[in-house]
């Protein structure tokens, strides 16, 4: 079904993929590739962000290294469970960054 609406060359493929896990598996980023090849209209979002590992980061994937798209990826990071309980403030949080 997905294959249906992303095949038309009218629409903008926003393709979501875990940060958390191998993106160069993803259904969708294969799915993206094959469907539009040059990449004009496909843009990445990389989520789960805040429940990666520590000692790990989203770095690569979101400097466009690991599996390049044409329009690049955004990064979507919730807040860290550790910071809720923790009880931290947002802009605490964010300024740690």
């Amino acid at each position: 079904m997905a294959a249906r609406y992303v095949g038309d060359p009218r629409t903008i493929i926003l393709c979501v993929v875990p940060a958390n896990a191998d993106m160069t598996n993803s259904d969708g980023l294969q799915m993206a590739r094959q469907l539009d090849p040059k990449g004009v209209r496909t843009i990445g979002v990389i989520t789960k962000i805040d429940i990666m590992d520590r000692g790990t980061n989203a770095k690569k994937m979101i400097m466009n290294q690991e599996v390049p798209l044409r329009l690049g990826y955004i990064g979507v990071k919730n807040r860290a469970q550790e910071d809720i309980i923790n009880q931290i403030p947002v802009k605490e949080a964010i300024a740690k960054e």
